[in-house]
C-alpha cells in the first residue's frame, strides 16, 4: 500500500516537474522570440511590457488549467469565437515572429527571384492562414 503512494506521489512530482520545465522553456522561447516586445515597440506602449507578460504567462497558466483539468468555462458562443479570434492572433504572430527571426522569408524570396513581389507574398500567407482556419472550424457546421 505505501509503495503505491510513494509511487503516485513520485509520479505526480516527476510530472509537476516536467510540465514546469517545458512551460519555462516555451516562455523563454516566447521572450526569446521578442513577440511580447515587439508588440509594445510597435503599439507605443513599452511602459507596460511588465502588464503584457503578466497577462501572457497568466493566460498560459489558465490555458494549462483549463486544458489538463477540463474546467468548464461558460462563455457561450460569442465567448468561444473571441477565444478563437485571440488565440489565432498569438499564433500568427509567433510564427511570423519565428519566421521573422530566422530570415526564411528574405533568403526564400531572394533564391526563389520573387523579391520584387514580398507584399504580395506576405498577403498570400496570411490569406492562406485566415483561409485554412475558417475551413478547418466551420466543417462541422
Amino acid at each position: 500500500m505505501w509503495e503505491a503512494a510513494a509511487r503516485q506521489t513520485l509520479l505526480a512530482f516527476a510530472g509537476i516537474s516536467a510540465g514546469i520545465a517545458s512551460a519555462g522553456g516555451l516562455f523563454a522561447f516566447i521572450v526569446e522570440l521578442g513577440v511580447v516586445a515587439d508588440f509594445a515597440d510597435r503599439t507605443h506602449t513599452g511602459d507596460h511590457i511588465l502588464f503584457y507578460e503578466d497577462c501572457a504567462a497568466l493566460g498560459g497558466i489558465f490555458g494549462s488549467l483549463v486544458y489538463i483539468f477540463r474546467f468548464p468555462v461558460p462563455l457561450g458562443q460569442l465567448g468561444l469565437g473571441v477565444v478563437g479570434l485571440f488565440s489565432g492572433i498569438f499564433v500568427g504572430c509567433w510564427a511570423m515572429a519565428l519566421s521573422e527571426i530566422l530570415n526564411v522569408f528574405p533568403v526564400f524570396l531572394r533564391r526563389a527571384r520573387m523579391v520584387r513581389y514580398l507584399a504580395a507574398f506576405t498577403i498570400s500567407i496570411a490569406v492562406g492562414k485566415g483561409a485554412g482556419a475558417a475551413l478547418f472550424f466551420m466543417e462541422g457546421w
